[in-house]
């Protein structure tokens, strides 16, 4: 069976009420309550989109995550009423796409997992259908946009849904510095994102694409403003 959102919390008060509010809104949601309960959903149903709780009971949302992640690429949003930067930057490090503060609204959030779950199939849809080749080359790395998973050294790293999304907009825009703002409008499609966030994501794809994440040469830091990625080919 396929859903469109798993939520993964421990407060059955909270899960149960989320999980309703988006079915009534068209967003087919379950939910789970223990760290066990989702890798039970999981092993026997699908899911576009993941919102994981970091305290599990007896569990951690973080150690889930990275389970999640050994085999579903899917984007993972986190909520937690834990607003320390550190746990931010751990959760989308480990591979969360997103991170949510509790109380949160849940009209904002139905319009970002909306906004999501658009671009997620957009993106499905349009590697499933690419029938060209479709490999830029970016630096002494390569990116294959059919794949979407960038070549380096021989080796293909993939993308998640976010990473692909955000590269593809760099490369659209290549040469241009991109305001901040702009990404999370574009790329995000919503203004409730945090510098945070995007600084990771940007990171990440330096990581992958980037000789040397720390000096890059591709996608470039312009102090102040945003980024660029430059394109001398």
């Amino acid at each position: 069976m396929h859903t469109s959102v798993l939520v993964i919390d421990d407060e059955q008060e909270l899960a149960e009420y989320t999980a309703k509010y988006f079915n009534m809104s068209g967003i087919e949601t379950q939910y789970a309550l223990t760290a066990q309960d989702a890798r039970n959903f999981l092993k026997n149903n699908t899911c576009s989109l993941i919102l994981l709780d970091i305290n599990l009971g007896d569990d951690s949302g973080f150690e889930l995550c990275r389970e999640i992640r050994t085999g579903i690429d899917v984007p993972i949003f986190f909520i937690s009423a834990r607003a320390a930067e550190d746990d931010m930057l751990l959760a989308l490090s480990i591979g969360g796409d997103d991170y949510i503060c509790k109380p949160y609204s849940l009209g904002v959030l139905l319009a970002k997992v909306k906004a999501v779950l658009k671009r997620y199939e957009e993106t499905k849809n349009t590697n499933d259908k690419d029938n060209s080749d479709g490999i830029i080359p970016l630096g002494n790395a390569f990116f294959d946009m059919k794949k979407a998973a960038i070549i380096r050294d021989g080796q293909s790293t993939a993308l998640k849904a976010k990473e692909y999304k955000l590269l593809m907009y760099l490369l659209k825009n290549k040469n241009r510095v991109i305001p901040k703002d702009e990404f999370f409008v574009k790329v995000w499609e919503t203004e409730y994102v945090s510098d945070v966030t995007l600084n990771v994501h940007i990171r990440h794809l330096r990581e992958k694409i980037e000789d040397d994440a720390g000096t890059p040469t591709v996608i470039k830091t312009i102090w102040g403003v945003g980024f660029m990625l430059e394109d001398n080919n």
